[in-house]
């Protein structure tokens, strides 16, 4: 895990050139106590989640293939 400290308006850029040719950028808008707010410009067609959302889709998208399967397996013995 890289950790990089930044002040407030401070940004840091990640370049993604070679998979979608721009630039993502995340912004320090605001640090308040322990928490910090983040501003992140990236192509709408980069998915942005925080953890326990990414979590919840990655444990979704794997009922549904569980689900699939189950369903294919089912279908395919009659």
């Amino acid at each position: 895990m890289l950790v990089l400290s930044r002040k407030k308006n401070e940004s840091i850029v990640i370049n993604e050139s070679i998979v979608i040719n721009e630039n993502i950028v995340i912004t320090v808008i605001e640090v308040r106590g322990d928490k910090v707010r983040l501003g992140i410009q990236a192509p709408r067609e980069v998915p942005i989640h925080r953890n326990e959302v990414y979590e919840a889709l990655l444990q979704q998208s794997q009922q549904k293939n569980e689900d699939a399967d189950t369903f294919t397996e089912n279908g395919s013995s009659l």
